[in-house]
């Protein structure tokens, strides 16, 4: 690569045979220090690169700091890169020569007619393809770190030699490495294999196995109501609901063709060779389990579309270098689907099955931070993994992507990446750390149904074969929770939270009531805990922030025995205050207390809500201060008429509850003048609140006619989302 080279580190083209050359450098510099140390691979990959080593101690950190000056050195010493080729048997003589037996294998694995290339810089040669850079002088030594060493399986293999993997990243800038390592060091604290075993979310045990993690009280309970809400959804949008078996024998598995293409990664019960006797295997997919469902009885054109949505539990056989902690997994569970259907439905199938997806990713956050991948197939893939012709697999991909194009989806298109049977959607999103997995796949499938022989009579009384669509809503559970913990770095929103609202009494006084409340609300829904140890105030309150509680309630003596709600209200807005002042801490403190609110106290719900607004520094009221005053509206609604639907009744509530607010927040002096509810017409319900403000602040804040400390963290003149924390329901028009 010329010094006139017009690529920049930003492009892939120049930065991964930087990264790679970097790779070899660091061969050379652990060669130069042990000589013993034998070479396996040494790739460039996403983020950095890496190179494994089969050495006969343990790298410590002083020994990577040693490399990396070494490394430093031969970056100075300005090493020319030359390649070279040999004939096979002369380069297995070669690498036997050196003593490389890691080397020799990779060799003897190439095909025959294979060009066997090796790359020379200064004393060191490795067996190599390329590309590199022409000179280790343009690399910048002192931006180069050794990030990480672990241990990794000789080419993936749990029964081959556990080797040294040293993972490492380097810049053309100093500046840059520090940027990145100032990225890496704030990724770590929201890094879900971290701080989800310090929340407790989930756990792994050694005599478990990798790829098994435990799911912990909150994580099993996040996951049960992103379950429960899906498959509310899913019910919604027609899809019928199956239970299948998480095993079957082989026959089934040679009848999809699983068998055949991806026995490597399932979990067999017997020997796979012996036809003789029974042999089962875990699935690790649903689709051959749910066709069976289609294949219960004759099927006519007008049984289609039949959509199928399991909770499924699938098991797969990973690498043990793969594996990451909810991320990657041995055993998860996913909400899997699969659509049979005539040619004619395909595309608004399609586009059903791409805005189910969009919407539950939207709904917990996820949906912006996603890209698209359009996974197609390679006809020159040397293990031939795929089934069906070229001709096949051009006409399906062709759909596929007017498709995309009729949708107006961006994409990227991955080579080699469709499944076996054909090609699919995949929504693809990165971990703090940059590397990217698929989270949902939605995939198109024109060659399984004759193999199982899925026929429907047509409007003419002829045989038809259905296409396909495999699908998931929301993806592996366990992959969501783990974005879900990164992306809100724990704080999970209220309507997910595995613990919403903690009673924090004050004295032990308080202890009873708090008890007495909680039992309230949680026969209400709400997920509560009552806080009962010996400790003082500002230590639970901490301790609540750290487990990232949404809303703390602070019971103490007085509020005890204020029945009024008024009263109580003015003690908490005293407490509030005095300890923020306190601990310099940003909590929630909840002012009502379970009052099991009628109609008539809609106006104290109302105005209690303005006022933790108020204290919020917030000019918008969230769906959490409003959850009890709006089914207390719908509740008086349906009396006055059965007969409206729930969205109608979210509409009358909110503007309702819209006019009250109003007149609330005025009357606690709020920087608000007015309030508009735009309830949306489509979608999940949802409602905008148009807010035009003021710039002062009420007297509590700090005096009227001061300038607002919190103006810069509050809507101006725009719009605020209310959202429904609680379960929404996906409206089809």
């Amino acid at each position: 690569m010329s010094e006139n080279n017009e690529f920049t580190f930003e492009n892939p083209q120049y930065r991964k045979p930087y990264w790679h050359t970097c790779s070899h450098v660091m061969a050379q510099a652990v060669k130069r220090l042990w000589p013993e140390v034998k070479l396996a691979i040494g790739p460039s990959i996403d983020n950095g690169f890496y190179y494994d080593f089969d050495a006969p101690f343990n790298f410590t950190q002083e020994n990577l700091d040693a490399i990396e000056a070494e490394m430093r050195k031969i970056c100075k010493e300005k090493l020319k890169l030359e390649r070279f080729e040999l004939p096979r048997e002369e380069a297995i003589k070669y690498m036997q020569e050196k003593d490389e037996p890691y080397k020799v294998e990779l060799i003897n694995d190439l095909p025959e007619d294979a060009h066997i290339s090796f790359y020379t810089q200064g004393e060191f040669t490795d067996l190599c393809a390329g590309p590199h850079l022409d000179s280790t002088g343009r690399i910048k030594g002192n931006a180069i770190k050794l990030t990480q060493c672990c241990g990794a399986y000789w080419r993936g293999d749990s029964k081959r030699k556990m080797l040294q993997r040293i993972y490492a990243v380097a810049f053309p800038k100093k500046e840059d490495l520090d940027a990145y390592l100032a990225e890496q060091e704030e990724a770590l604290k929201r890094d879900h294999n971290k701080l989800g075993r310090e929340l407790e979310y989930f756990t792994t045990v050694d005599c478990i196995g990798q790829g098994l993690p435990i799911l912990l009280p909150k994580g099993a309970r996040v996951i049960q109501l992103l379950q429960r809400w899906v498959e509310d959804v899913e019910q919604a949008h027609g899809y019928l609901l199956t239970k299948t078996p998480l095993m079957a024998k082989r026959d089934l598995y040679k009848i999809s063709g699983h068998w055949d293409h991806y026995l490597d990664g399932m979990f067999v019960l017997g020997d796979p060779q012996d036809e003789t006797k029974e042999c089962f295997a875990l699935r690790p997919m649903t689709c051959p389990f749910q066709y069976q469902v289609y294949l219960n009885r004759g099927r006519s054109y007008r049984d289609l579309p039949m959509r199928l949505g399991e909770t499924s539990t699938l098991f797969r056989n990973e690498d043990s270098g793969e594996m990451h902690g909810l991320i990657r997994v041995r055993q998860f569970t996913i909400s899997e689907g699969h659509l049979v259907l005539r040619p004619d439905q395909l595309e608004d199938e399609f586009r059903d099955c791409l805005d189910l997806a969009k919407y539950c990713l939207s709904t917990v956050g996820l949906l912006d931070k996603c890209t698209f991948r359009f996974s197609q197939w390679d006809p020159a893939n040397p293990k031939n993994k795929y089934e069906g012709t070229k001709e096949q697999w051009d006409h399906a991909q062709s759909v596929m992507a007017k498709i995309l194009d009729d949708l107006d989806v961006k994409y990227d298109i991955g080579i080699d990446e469709a499944a076996f049977y054909g090609p699919k959607l995949d929504i693809q999103y990165k971990n703090v750390y940059g590397k990217e997995d698929t989270l949902v796949t939605i995939q198109i499938d024109m060659l399984l149904a004759e193999r199982f022989g899925m026929y429907y009579t047509d409007e003419n009384g002829e045989k038809k074969l259905p296409y396909i669509i495999h699908r998931t809503s929301l993806g592996c559970y366990e992959r969501t929770l783990a974005y879900l913990i990164e992306t809100y770095a724990g704080a999970l929103p209220t309507w997910m939270a595995p613990e919403q609202v903690r009673f924090l009494p004050v004295t032990d006084r308080a202890v009873d009531y708090c008890k007495e409340q909680a039992a309230k609300l949680t026969a209400q829904g709400y997920r509560v805990t009552v806080d009962t140890r010996s400790e003082k105030i500002g230590k639970k309150i901490r301790d609540a922030q750290m487990e990232k509680i949404p809303y703390m309630l602070v019971v103490g003596d007085r509020e005890v025995e204020l029945p009024d709600l008024k009263g109580r209200e003015a003690i908490l807005k005293v407490h509030a205050k005095k300890i923020k002042a306190a601990d310099n801490v940003d909590y929630h403190v909840i002012a009502r207390m379970a009052s099991g609110a009628s109609g008539a106290e809609l106006a104290n719900i109302i105005n209690e809500a303005a006022l933790r607004a108020v204290r919020s520094g917030r000019s918008v009221v969230e769906q959490a201060d409003l959850e009890e005053s709006i089914e207390v509206v719908i509740a008086g609604y349906q009396k006055k008429n059965a007969v409206m639907t729930d969205h109608e009744k979210h509409v009358v509530a909110y503007h309702e509850i819209g006019h009250a607010l109003v007149a609330a927040l005025q009357s606690h002096s709020a920087p608000v003048q007015k309030i508009t509810i735009i309830p949306r017409t489509s979608g999940a319900l949802g409602y905008t609140m148009q807010v035009e403000q003021t710039d002062k602040v009420p007297d509590d804040q700090g005096g009227a006619g001061k300038q607002d400390r919190h103006a810069d963290r509050r809507p101006r003149g725009g719009e605020a989302c209310l959202r429904t924390d609680h379960d929404r329901r996906f409206q089809r028009h």
